[in-house]
């Protein structure tokens, strides 16, 4: 369904994947209002992975027929087993043992040209890359708010995060992305694999380990997919809940790599910075949107002294409390 020579975020120190050793894992709910768009970004990648495997939480649209159309493996699972960290690990069990690198696409995540799967793939030529991820453009209409989101977590610029550099970048050391990132297999099976009954960041915690375990992180500025978000107050809220919940029930990751608060407060003064260029109107809503943030994190972070049901309101993840 979906060649490999491109621009390569590590030295070329290894052999080239080949196309037989690569698997593409897209995790899907009622995908189809994406796939006139994904569907034609994946057949026109120079790079095609022979094994393309969906995992589909029991859509009730045409998500799964059109995947099957397109030649990929569709696996269709009861929509109360999804599990971001356990769903993902039950693909890679699934996979032939001659999976070297399994690549990861949310279904809202598009290619923005033909070689995002190609660059992404090459950074795994440095044998010391367990993990890579990509780019994330802001969609075509995005607003300020969510456009400046993306440039501050995706710059321009590639970046090959090793272990013994992983303490000067503090909690950043640990991010990655379950939108659109890839894994050495052999890496993902030595740090456990993706953890299961995880209400965030999996992406994280598997990162997080990797480095700890002597495998660096690339950051592939050239792969590039177009994903973001326009969330709502509430929205906003439940996302922030959902990592304090994260941090809390993970608390090695605050421990090894150092506390969100330092780039919380870089990412505020970046984005104020950002708006007074672009949308001054917008800083009141990013204040406010802030505060919100921070009060819902402070929130996660406490979450055993709230109780199951108000947890479960307040929630972006609700099945995980059910």
């Amino acid at each position: 369904m979906m060649s490999l020579d491109a621009d390569k975020a590590a030295p070329a120190v290894g052999p080239k994947i080949a196309e037989d050793r690569v698997a593409l894992v897209i995790p899907t709910l009622n995908a189809a209002k994406h796939l006139d768009t994904l569907l034609p970004a994946l057949q026109m990648q120079s790079f095609q992975p022979r094994s393309v495997l969906v995992i589909d939480s029991s859509s009730t649209d045409d998500t799964v027929a059109r995947f099957q159309a397109a030649g990929a493996e569709v696996v269709v699972i009861p929509k109360s087993q999804f599990d971001h960290g356990g769903t993902r690990q039950r693909a890679v069990n699934r996979l032939s043992p001659r999976i070297e690198v399994v690549v990861f696409l949310t279904q809202d995540a598009v290619p923005a040209d033909g070689e995002t799967v190609a660059r992404i793939v090459a950074a795994f030529a440095d044998p010391e890359v367990g993990v890579a991820y990509g780019r994330q453009l802001p969609h075509l209409g995005a607003g300020a708010i969510e456009a400046h989101a993306r440039l501050f977590n995706y710059p321009p610029e590639s970046l090959v995060l090793r272990p013994q550099d992983a303490a000067a970048a503090g909690i950043k050391a640990s991010f990655c992305s379950n939108s659109f990132a890839a894994y050495r297999r052999r890496a993902l099976e030595m740090v456990g694999g993706f953890p299961s009954g995880t209400i965030f960041g999996e992406d994280a915690a598997v990162t997080g380990r990797m480095l700890l375990s002597g495998w660096a992180k690339a950051y592939v500025a050239d792969a590039q997919v177009h994903h973001s978000h326009c969330y709502g107050l509430g929205e906003e809220f439940r996302r922030y809940f959902d990592v304090g919940v994260m941090h809390a029930r993970a608390p090695w990751l605050l421990e090894r790599f150092g506390k969100a608060g330092g780039e919380g407060k870089r990412f505020v003064q970046s984005e104020l910075r950002h708006l007074a260029r672009h949308q001054p109107m917008a800083i009141p809503s990013a204040i406010l949107r802030s505060a919100i943030k921070l009060a819902a994190y402070h929130c996660g972070r406490r979450e055993a002294r709230i109780p199951r049901p108000l947890k479960r309101r307040i929630s972006l993840n609700r099945r995980y409390w059910a």
